[in-house]
Order: C-alpha cells, then structure tokens, then sequence
C-alpha cells in the first residue's frame, strides 16, 4: 500500500495482525529483504515493512536523505496506520534510520534491534567514498556502480553463490537518484553513542560473525553503549542475516519481542 507522507508516497508492506513490528530495509534495498522475516512475524504481529524515501516503491523526492526526514516519514506512515508505538527492527541503513526515529520519537519505540548496522558516524573516508560514488552513479545514470562496489562483499563467502541474484535483483529496484540521495544522507549523519546511553527499551544487536563492514568487536561496543542491550552473533553469516539465515534472525527477534 502506498500512504502520502509530505511530499511522496511511501509504500510499505503491511501484513498481520497484533503488536506492531516495523522492518526498516539497510542500502542499496528494498523491504523485499525482508520477505522470509515478514512472513515469519506475521503470524503473530502487525509487520509493517517500508520502502525508504526514494527506494523501491517509494516515492523519489531531491536528496540528500537525511536520517531524520526519514524517521519523520516513518512516524507520518504509523500515524496514517493508527500504530502509535512499535517494535523497531533496522537492518545497516535501516538501523541508522531506526535510531533517528528513536532521538525523535522515544515514545514510540517499544523494543528496538539493529541488525548488522552501527552507531557511529561515518568516518572522513568513508563519507567522501560515498559522495564519489553518488557522483558516479549519477554520471553513469546507473544502479551498477553500487552493486559492484557494495553488494559482493555483503555476505559471507559461502553464502555468495546461493543468494547473489537475488540480492541484486532486489537492489536493480531502485533508480540511480535515489540511491545517489541516500548515499549523501548516510555520509552526513550523526553520531548516535549518545542518544543509546538514554535509550532504556530493550534493545537486540545482532551481528554477522562473517561481515566483512562491522567487527564483532565493534558490534560488542555498540550493545555496551545500551542501558539494556544483549547482543546475537549468527555464524556463517555475513552482513545480510535475513537472507543468509533467516530463522536465526527469526530466534533473536522473537527473543526480543518476548522482553
């Protein structure tokens, strides 16, 4: 379904009923990403699972996306759905969007779990790789350049094979401006260590034991940075758990949801 949010429509897929659970997809994706998850959840949740800003079928509106326009498209989405508090899982991207949403919105935030994303801000380099690699592909008008760049080493080696196709064909949904935008929004957002220290729902980091972008040591750090935080390491796992095992992801949510 689509819900007219300020200057876009957002589509989302919506799914079950009960206590709401919102599934925010990470970057170059969409919420097919999610679809194992969704299904699993649904028998017994309300699964709400969007497409940001400018992704998937969501509506493209100028960049660069911030975090913060992002949760607040969120938050119009929920109210447009009468859903006034939910349970927040966010993969990378969507981590970084769910923990805006959390600054914003505590309120409203019953459980929170960041999958395979991070706390902190983008270093220099990294900021300006993904400036450069917006520019490209604008320059290119093409989706290629952050599928090459990104998408090879977002699983672990033996899960490759098996899951490319599918990882790309999902990723060959976006256009080449709303990729662009959200690569600006990420390279400018904030560092969130503060904003956990104040957070006391309780909170899931799950991790990729093979990722190749966060270290289990810094995926450590990020659930000592929570008052109430455990942390799930999932084996043979790289940066992209709900595909790569998607009933170990269903185990560590269901644990949360029962907090």
């Amino acid at each position: 379904m689509h819900r007219a949010v300020d200057d876009i429509a957002l589509y989302a897929d919506i799914r079950g009923e009960g206590e709401a659970v919102v599934l925010l997809h990470g970057f170059p994706l969409t919420h097919r990403i999610w679809e194992a998850t969704a299904t699993a959840l649904a028998r017994e949740y309300r699964v709400v699972a969007p497409d940001l800003r400018g992704m998937g079928e969501s509506g493209l509106s100028s960049g660069p996306y911030l975090m913060e326009q992002l949760a607040g498209d969120i938050a119009a989405m929920l109210d447009a759905l009468g859903i006034e508090r939910a349970t927040f899982v966010g993969h990378s991207l969507g981590g970084y969007v769910a923990i805006a949403f959390a600054r914003m919105y505590d309120a409203r935030v019953a459980r929170l779990a960041l999958v395979t994303s991070r706390l902190g801000a983008d270093t220099p380099e990294i900021a300006r790789s993904r400036r450069e690699l917006a520019a490209r592909v604008e320059a290119e008008n093409a989706v290629d350049a952050v599928l090459d760049t990104m998408l090879p080493r977002s699983m672990a080696a033996e899960n490759l094979a098996a899951l490319e196709r599918t990882v790309f064909e999902i990723a060959r949904e976006n256009t080449p401006a709303g990729l662009a935008a959200m690569l600006r929004g990420m390279a400018m957002r904030d560092d969130a260590h503060d904003i956990a220290a104040e957070l006391s729902m309780p909170v899931t980091v799950i991790a990729g034991a093979e990722d190749r972008g966060i270290s289990l040591d810094e995926a450590r750090a990020s659930a000592a940075s929570f008052p109430h935080a455990d942390l799930v390491v999932l084996e043979r796992v790289g940066h992209l758990p709900m595909l790569e095992d998607p009933a170990g992801l269903e185990r560590a949510l269901r644990a949360l949801l029962a907090r």
